[in-house]
């Protein structure tokens, strides 16, 4: 008696797992989602236009519902269809099962799409001009990865909460990182083409003093900064006075003002490269000055395991490599008169 006992409540479990699979595959679902909408509107035919069905296919499943439960569920009305006790106890208990599966459901998308974003922290110049426009090839070539970028100074140090990888601007300190360079620059004045002509045109160092200095006004952490006193003096020359200053606080936003014609720039080489080859920018004299500061990627230990970080790091590397060539300046060409 004993034995049958303790066999029978080892198969309690097992048997009731059987009748609740029996009961879940038995269920009626698409009549139950019919039911529940109708509950909610009120109404057959604001349930057949939301599940995108005809109003007599909503009808039959309700009918096929109530048929098979053995009890009615609305109290039917020429306008207005409105659940009875049963029925409410039973759309609220349908409502709330849709709820919680719909939850998990994005959670569990979520989960995926967070799995496959790669989450970037860089200056928000080097973002706008540089980085969006090659994000198609990596699209192209990594179309189940997606790409997050979010922007801060790009100069301090890189925080691995915040990102799973950040472009650095700077001397590549970050201690505790990995770290490994994506790009050197050179820095060299550039303006647009329309500065070129006119009462003063450019035609030497000199004539910078009848034109706007564009000034960019990052704030990297070096004493060492590669504006336009550092190209002058690398290059040993004397910089003159300009006609009036203005500063900016983004390098994109002196890129664009360069090519109004708004003043003179000194460009770094990655970020204006595009622009040069796109005749929007010139390079109205020959010295450059190689910068004392270099684009850096950073990240923590743990994601030199990530798949996803590896391929982000191996496109980027390959796009830095195949930037264009330095277009020469107007200076080392052959004037045409």
């Amino acid at each position: 008696m004993l034995r049958a006992l303790q066999v029978q409540h080892q198969l309690n479990p097992i048997m009731n797992s059987i009748s609740l699979t029996n009961m879940i595959l038995n269920l009626p679902f698409t009549s139950l989602r019919a039911f529940e909408a109708v509950a909610r509107h009120a109404s057959f035919s604001g349930a057949a236009d939301e599940l995108g069905v005809s109003q007599s296919a909503v009808s039959q499943h309700v009918k096929s519902l109530e048929d098979w439960l053995g009890h009615a569920l609305l109290t039917r009305g020429a306008r207005r269809s409105q659940p009875n006790r049963d029925g409410a106890r039973l759309a609220q208990a349908i409502a709330e099962g849709l709820g919680r599966i719909s939850d998990v459901c994005e959670d569990i998308r979520d989960k995926r799409r967070a799995d496959n974003t790669i989450v970037i922290s860089c200056l928000p110049g080097f973002a706008f001009v540089w980085l969006f426009p090659r994000l198609m090839n990596f699209d192209l070539m990594h179309p189940d990865l997606s790409i997050s970028i979010t922007t801060d100074s790009g100069t301090g140090g890189f925080a691995e909460g915040q990102a799973d990888i950040g472009i650095r601007y700077g001397t590549g300190h970050n201690p505790g990182f990995v770290v490994e360079k994506l790009m050197q620059e050179d820095v060299f004045p550039v303006c647009s083409p329309a500065l070129l002509r006119g009462p003063h045109p450019l035609n030497d160092v000199a004539d910078l003093v009848w034109h706007t200095q564009l000034r960019d006004e990052y704030a990297p952490y070096t004493t060492t900064p590669p504006n336009w006193e550092y190209w002058a003096r690398e290059n040993r020359l004397s910089l003159p006075t300009p006609a009036r200053t203005r500063r900016f606080g983004q390098s994109n936003l002196v890129i664009q003002a360069a090519i109004q014609g708004i003043g003179v720039a000194l460009g770094r080489g990655p970020l204006v490269m595009d622009a040069l080859h796109g005749g929007r920018l010139v390079r109205p004299f020959s010295q450059t000055a190689r910068s004392p500061l270099a684009y850096w990627l950073v990240y923590g230990e743990a994601q030199k395991k990530s798949d996803k970080i590896a391929r982000f790091i191996n496109w980027i590397k390959r796009e830095a490599a195949q930037q264009p060539p330095l277009p020469a300046s107007l200076k080392s060409k052959p004037r045409q008169d």
